[in-house]
């Protein structure tokens, strides 16, 4: 394995497993807040490493300065659409997720398991 190679499986590596966090945390977050946050920044970071990986691996001027552009974009365009999402959100009153009913039994002084 070369060095070019195992580069470009590390970036690989690492944007597989962004991509993955931002993936779990949009299904497992409990509001369109905090969803939009893990979507916004694993996802960008997930992307972005995928994309250097490319770059990388075709290695030419035309492919590596598409690939630049490319990312350029996304790290513009994906945390404004999410910041427009979050803010039609908040407009229509979507409620934020501030607790559930175990931890407000806990401070009450309720048992709880």
């Amino acid at each position: 394995m070369t060095l070019t190679t195992a580069v470009i499986v590390l970036f690989v590596a690492f944007g597989v497993f962004f991509t993955l966090v931002a993936a779990v945390g949009v299904l497992r977050l409990p509001d369109v807040y905090t969803r939009s946050h893990a979507a916004t920044k694993a996802d960008t970071l997930g992307a972005g490493f995928t994309i250097v990986a490319v770059g990388i691996y075709f290695g030419t001027a035309g492919e590596v300065l598409r690939a630049g552009l490319l990312l350029v974009f996304i790290y513009i365009t994906n945390p404004t659409a999410a910041h427009s999402i979050t803010r039609a959100a908040y407009s229509q009153d979507v409620e934020v997720w501030t607790t559930d009913e175990n931890d407000s039994a806990a401070e009450s002084g309720g048992d709880s398991p």
